[in-house]
């Protein structure tokens, strides 16, 4: 899918921090929760409690060849800035767009912005210069690992030897140098999501060897539906079976589930529609091509204080029951069994993850 490329006023820029700021002011006051600790949180939450967490509820695509834009992401307030070299980038502006990032990674200061790398796919035979040119040295001296991209966003995986080809040139750009950036994968075909899990297998043994840390996954639903001969409908219904099993393997593997871009900017009702959806069906972020449809995702993706004040008050009263050793615990006018419980320890995390 070509992405839209973004244009960015200053207009809009003040727009989008005011729906922000009316996001943070409900969402940012959980001191409450550090008097819940880590071990209350069951190891069947849907994100796992013993590693670093990348929040990435917004993922947002940042045309590489376009340095004016690339200088802007620090101002975004998004989880996850994508330098793009793939569908949103012209062929004959992919070496301009290797030469820019790997420009921009010497000036962006992003703190808490998860920067990543989306490199072409292995069937596109662009791989090898996207990682020679922005990891390794076709370009100059390396860049320092500390300043390379904590992600490397891997499109278009079909196969298991995708990924065996990729983990090969990766290897050999690190140059010896101790750089484990995240993985995130793509599931863009049938035969993409017909081996998944194999693919998730492999991914998971090359994460143990230290190539790289296997974090998730993004479901590609354009180059789906083309693939599949589907019509791509405002609704997706006919992509409801495929995300379901998306994030079913994906959950599995315990990494995130990225959702599908929504593609009309103008549209944010349709938007928050998709986004809150795709929130209730276990995805943790979604993809996004615009500034304006930050706010709506990031609200989709965090749990509400109501919500949230349900959770911690559930968790609370579970610890004194379990304490008091009485007998069935009723909150709420509810009987709470296990997987009630689970889901507050999810909120609750979910909540911890973000804010960490």
């Amino acid at each position: 899918m070509a992405h839209i490329c973004f244009k960015f006023t200053k207009t809009m820029q003040v727009n989008v921090r005011a729906k922000q700021g009316m996001l943070q002011r409900c969402t940012s006051d959980f001191s409450f929760l550090k008097k819940t600790s880590a071990q209350n949180f069951s190891t069947h939450s849907h994100v796992q409690v013993d590693s670093p967490y990348i929040p990435r509820r917004t993922l947002m695509y940042v045309p590489g060849h376009d340095p004016k834009k690339l200088r802007k992401i620090p101002a975004l307030g998004i989880d996850c800035a994508v330098l793009e070299c793939e569908d949103g980038v012209a062929i004959n502006m992919k070496a301009q767009a290797r030469r820019n990032i790997r420009d921009a990674l010497e000036y962006l200061e992003t703190r808490n912005i998860d920067l990543a790398l989306r490199i072409n796919s292995r069937s596109s035979n662009l791989m090898e210069a996207d990682l020679e040119a922005v990891i390794g040295d076709a370009l100059g001296p390396p860049v320092a690992v500390g300043k390379l991209p904590q992600t490397i966003l891997l499109p278009k995986v079909d196969t298991v030897e995708d990924l065996i080809i990729f983990t090969d040139r990766l290897k050999s750009v690190k140059l010896g140098r101790n750089y484990k950036p995240f993985l995130v994968t793509y599931v863009e075909s049938a035969h993409g999501l017909m081996n998944f899990q194999n693919i998730l297998k492999k991914a998971e043994e090359y994460s143990q060897q230290g190539h790289f840390s296997l974090d998730g996954a993004v479901f590609g639903s354009d180059d789906f539906v083309a693939d599949i001969g589907a019509e791509r409908t405002p609704e997706a219904k006919e992509l409801i079976y495929v995300r379901q099993k998306f994030v079913m393997i994906a959950k599995a593997f315990r990494i995130q589930a990225i959702d599908m871009v929504y593609v009309d900017i103008h549209d944010t009702n349709g938007l928050r529609i998709q986004a809150d959806e795709g929130a209730r069906m276990g995805f943790t972020g979604k993809q996004i091509i615009h500034p304006v449809q930050i706010p709506h995702v990031e609200a989709a993706f965090t749990p509400s204080p109501a919500r949230v004040e349900w959770a911690t008050e559930l968790v609370k009263s579970f610890e004194e029951h379990q304490s008091s050793g009485q007998g069935a615990l009723i909150f709420r006018g509810q009987m709470i069994d296990m997987p009630l419980l689970r889901q507050a320890q999810n909120v609750l995390q979910i909540v911890k993850n973000v804010h960490r």
